[in-house]
């Protein structure tokens, strides 16, 4: 029976070890994870500013060049009516 103590408290600190070591790295995992996921939600919410922002001008440009012409046009017509 004494023959089995030393290989179970060998074993048994083993164990713990690993659990010890296992428990650790974890941890460490899950707070990598959250910061990368913590800076992609950051990233996430720059590009969707940006998309955002894209969007706007993409609405706004077909009615400024729908002005410029009409605004041309007025310019047009006003040279017609200085030259004579």
């Amino acid at each position: 029976m004494t023959e089995l103590i030393p290989p179970l408290i060998t074993g048994g600190m083993t164990l713990l070890g690993v659990i010890i070591t296992n428990t650790s790295a974890n941890r460490r995992l899950a707070a990598q994870i959250q910061t990368s996921q913590a800076v992609t939600d950051a990233k996430l919410e720059n590009l969707t500013r940006e998309v955002r922002q894209h969007n706007d001008f993409a609405r706004r440009v077909p009615v400024l060049e729908e002005q410029i012409r009409e605004l041309h046009h007025r310019l047009k017509t006003l040279e017609r009516e200085v030259k004579p």
